[in-house]
């Protein structure tokens, strides 16, 4: 069925990416004309062969204010779909340095250009990683927004700018607080470099196509030990951001956030006893110390998004695995 996004020309930063790929996918599927989507990418961690045919892409760094004008230049942009940037939190831990110069600096470039532009309206790919260390779980949007890693910092810095771009500028806004995404669709799946998910990192593990799986830390306050994250599938992510689109379109607060997750968690060892369960045969393991600003336990509520975005996932770590297991034994 045809959105009602699809009569307006939009731009996906990142969109070669993991989920931005597969959100194009999705919006095309959803009866958007190719020839209307444009791709910004820089195509470090992006792949052109994962765009479908008809959708332009644009080369350029975020942070380059004349790379984002060409992306707007002469194509009337109604909406932009943000995933562009930097997501690894050990990483960020490290050189936080990039991360602010990405995430943020990088966003306020795209911000003006679409001042520029008179482009009033994007959707932000934003992350569970603005919750730190949670009090209580599942997660409500209403949480102290308390990150314990520079990642989640700058995330949560964009969503701040753009509370403050809502009512100053008129530009409406829509964060997505997407817990972890994993499995795969439409021929695309995690494929980074360097790869530091758990999903993709067992799976390749236990095809024998890199070393054992490490599971990072098994002393955390949780029943097995090790870390419980609420991993939601790609393809729901992908719907999510469709549907973000469209209540931009109509009359609404300046900025809403929304969580996107499945209300249900998942151990490391528990999901190497799922893949286990799925090839029928014992996946060497070893142990490691936690990594630095990784919180023990994050699992979503998604009430706020059933409710306003008419929004739940449809689909379970288990469709996830499976996904994600014929993906990589392709």
């Amino acid at each position: 069925m045809t959105t009602t996004a699809s009569a307006e020309r939009i731009l996906v930063t990142g969109g070669a990416g993991y989920v931005g790929a597969h959100t194009v996918h999705h919006l095309v599927r959803g009866g958007v004309d190719p020839s209307r989507i444009v791709v910004f990418d820089d195509l470090s961690m992006g792949h052109r062969d994962a765009l479908p045919d008809g959708v332009a892409l644009v080369e350029g760094d975020l942070r380059r204010r004349a790379d984002v004008e060409s992306a707007f230049a002469g194509r009337d942009v109604g909406s932009v779909v943000h995933f562009a940037g930097l997501a690894y939190v050990g990483e960020s831990m490290r050189q936080p340095e990039r991360y602010f110069e990405t995430n943020v600096a990088g966003g306020l470039v795209l911000l003006e250009a679409m001042r520029a532009h008179g482009c009033k309206r994007i959707v932000f790919s934003s992350t569970c990683s603005v919750y730190g260390v949670p009090d209580a779980v599942p997660i409500g949007e209403d949480h102290p927004l308390v990150p314990i890693n520079p990642y989640g910092e700058s995330k949560r810095m964009f969503e701040r700018i753009l509370a403050w771009y809502g009512p100053i500028h008129g530009i409406r806004s829509i964060s997505l607080r997407y817990f972890n995404a994993a499995g795969a669709a439409y021929g695309i799946g995690e494929r980074h470099e360097p790869e530091t998910h758990a999903i993709p990192l067992l799976l390749d593990a236990a095809l024998g196509k890199r070393e054992p799986f490490t599971v990072l830390g098994v002393e955390h306050p949780t029943p097995d030990g090790s870390c419980i994250r609420d991993y939601i599938h790609v393809v729901d992510l992908a719907r999510a951001h469709v549907q973000a689109l469209e209540r931009l379109r109509a009359p609404q607060a300046q900025a809403e956030v929304f969580n996107l997750g499945t209300g249900v968690g998942t151990s490391v060892l528990e999901l190497i006893a799922m893949v286990e369960a799925l090839l029928g045969r014992r996946i060497d393991y070893r142990r490691a110390p936690p990594r630095p600003g990784d919180p023990p336990v994050l699992v979503a509520s998604f009430a706020r998004a059933r409710e306003r975005l008419g929004w739940s996932p449809s689909l379970t770590i288990r469709d996830i695995l499976a996904d994600a297991l014929a993906w990589h034994q392709r």
